[in-house]
């Protein structure tokens, strides 16, 4: 990590320097579960997979495509892995028996966005979906009291809505629209990146109600709000992803609070050029104080204090990509491509890798989920 050293951290949280406790402290040792992930292997096949801190595989259960994003119900042993753009499947499964609880899938002419969330109470399941006939994107309600039937469609208020999360009022959803249109047929083909408008949108979930929305300046239409995280004071930390041209050097991190401007973050220019226009992944720590963004293209993940936009410094991480906050301030744990875990400390600046099941083959997707 570089661009802070331990004692500013340090001062950062208050004069408490973190200490490099183990993960098996956080959360009870052995089997206990630590993170789940949709998970490629050396044959091509697909799975989610719940992983135990001692590197062991609790679950895998076999998935029909490539999954994105995993989510866990707040009260059952559930988890959700939703089909990566332009998939139709949402498998969702009892991590305690590995039984399919139910297989849900879009009504005809939709087809998910690699991202769904259960509701803080947990009856609903919400999904960003694609309607393709008018390429608009749709915010879908359904009701697991009701056998996941949908009980509420509502407008996106943009083009292709990736990453949705709730605010800490458990009823206002923010959705970051992407801004690029796709179709079907076209497969992942970009189809209006001269003309794209991506937006950050509140919604009221129950009514559907447009609240606020705020875009990139003009002149970065072409920046793709993709990823996002919420915390207790309901700011929001964004990852974007640039679709202009290869040499322009933009911003690739935001952070909002409503009703306020849209806040643009740079990293010093070495790293800025280095993350390669391209962002993949946003929490925050424990705290909700501190952001992780990570850069698998670059491969590094950067720290931000939310309180300022401040860059905090970087880790190298080769095609890390999927974040998780572990239950201690400043600690994140980061998946990889290759199949590697790391668990990293922002004070120590220490990148400690967690050993898993040697027989553990697989390369993981985006995004992980503490479990």
């Amino acid at each position: 990590m570089t661009g802070i050293n331990r004692r500013q951290f340090s001062l950062l949280l208050g004069g408490v320097l973190i200490s490099p406790t183990l993960l098996a402290q956080t959360g009870g040792a052995g089997r206990a579960p630590l993170f789940a992930s949709a998970a490629t292997d050396r044959n091509g096949l697909h799975h989610l997979q719940m992983v135990a801190q001692d590197g062991s595989v609790l679950l895998d259960h076999p998935l029909p495509q490539r999954a994105h994003h995993v989510d866990l119900h707040p009260t059952q042993p559930w988890l959700a892995a939703v089909a990566r753009r332009p998939g139709r499947y949402i498998d969702v499964v009892d991590y305690n028996s590995g039984a399919l609880i139910q297989r849900v899938e879009p009504d005809a002419g939709r087809h998910f966005y690699g991202h769904a969330i259960f509701s803080a109470n947990g009856r609903y399941l919400i999904s960003c979906e694609n309607n393709v006939a008018d390429g608009q994107g749709r915010i879908t309600v359904r009701d697991i009291e009701q056998e996941f039937s949908k009980v509420a469609d509502h407008p996106s208020y943009g083009v292709g809505p990736h990453e949705l999360a709730l605010m800490a009022d458990a009823k206002t959803l923010v959705v970051a629209n992407g801004g690029i249109l796709t179709h079907p047929d076209r497969g992942r083909d970009k189809l209006n990146l001269d003309s794209m408008r991506p937006s950050l949108a509140y919604i009221d979930l129950h009514s559907g109600e447009l609240l606020e929305q705020v875009e990139p300046p003009a002149e970065l239409h072409q920046l793709s709000i993709r990823h996002l995280d919420v915390n207790a004071d309901s700011k929001v930390v964004i990852a974007l992803q640039y679709q202009g041209a290869k040499y322009d050097d933009v911003p690739l991190v935001a952070m909002h609070q409503r009703g306020q401007a849209l806040q643009l973050l740079r990293a010093p220019d070495n790293v800025n050029r280095a993350m390669k226009q391209y962002c993949g992944s946003a929490r925050f720590d424990a705290s909700g104080r501190y952001a992780a963004i990570s850069s698998p293209r670059g491969d590094l993940v950067t720290f931000w204090d939310s309180r300022d936009g401040q860059y905090l410094g970087q880790c190298k991480t080769r095609d890390g990509c999927g974040l998780a906050a572990t239950t201690l301030p400043g600690e994140f744990l980061i998946s990889t491509g290759s199949g590697r875990l790391y668990r990293f400390d922002m004070a120590s600046q220490n990148r400690q890798r967690i050993k898993l099941d040697a027989n553990l083959s697989v390369a993981w997707d985006n995004h992980m989920t503490l479990v």
